[in-house]
């Protein structure tokens, strides 16, 4: 079942989705699903309900709700240099940063506490593309509650950049799964092998790879690079994984 709700922010009410079990009156273990950069969408919906139907209370926000209502991004067309579409693209990229985007996880997590419906003390979060780093950012950002994180497709995970997710493994309790795309300049070998090593410095429980043959993006199913094999590979080990450490 999914529900419309608003969660109240510092500087702002953001908008967000939550999808619960057909079955049962709960509470659920909750778990985060952090978005793609092609922003909310049905393919988004899908993927929360899915994780639902696994036996959750998951929570989808709207990375971008500080853009204010956007109609539907063509990320093809974005891509392909459409103006309009790459003007939409680019509001509402900027509309978000990695301060912003932990800001807005310690409201969802403050949210996530109020719901009777959501085991919260203990949390799960996946991220898809830049929801990926983000995903791995929370868990370094708040251990004490992000207790398993994954990231597929994820990109600038292990960057050279003073604030990349890497450096907040000795920080991260989670137990994590990273599976990167082939061929991906946004997360290429030499950031696997960084990450992987950092990950193991910390002696945490970590699993990183690059899945060969799945492009990036490829989860979703309104993708053109959607690889329903690789897709079907994702759920399984995502469930096993939050169901391992959550349930």
């Amino acid at each position: 079942m999914k529900t419309d709700v608003s969660i109240p922010t510092p500087e702002g009410d953001a908008r967000a989705f939550v999808f619960t079990p057909d079955e049962g009156d709960g509470p659920w273990p909750a778990a985060i699903l952090y978005m793609d950069a092609p922003a909310i969408r049905p393919a988004m919906f899908e993927m929360g309900e899915r994780l639902a139907r696994a036996g959750y209370y998951v929570l989808l926000p709207d990375l971008f709700w500080r853009a204010g209502p956007y109609p539907p991004l063509d990320i093809v067309k974005a891509r392909g240099g459409d103006p309009e579409m790459v003007a939409l693209f680019t509001k509402l990229r900027a509309s978000t940063d990695a301060s912003r985007a932990m800001a807005d996880t310690r409201a969802f997590l403050d949210w996530l506490d109020k719901q009777p419906k959501a085991s919260a003390e203990r949390v799960g979060v996946t991220g898809y593309c830049m929801g990926g780093s983000i995903a791995l950012r929370a868990a370094g950002t708040f251990p004490d509650r992000i207790a398993v994180a994954a990231s597929f497709h994820g990109g600038g995970m292990a960057t050279d950049a003073e604030d990349s997710p890497h450096l907040l493994a000795p920080k991260m309790k989670a137990k994590i799964l990273v599976a990167g795309a082939d061929e991906d300049r946004s997360f290429d070998a030499a950031q696997c092998e960084r990450l992987d090593k950092a990950l193991g410095d910390a002696g945490l429980d970590a699993k990183v790879t690059i899945w060969q043959g799945a492009r990036h993006g490829w989860v979703p199913t309104d993708m053109p690079v959607h690889d329903p094999a690789h897709a079907e590979r994702h759920w399984t080990e995502l469930v096993a994984l939050f169901d391992e450490v959550l349930k």
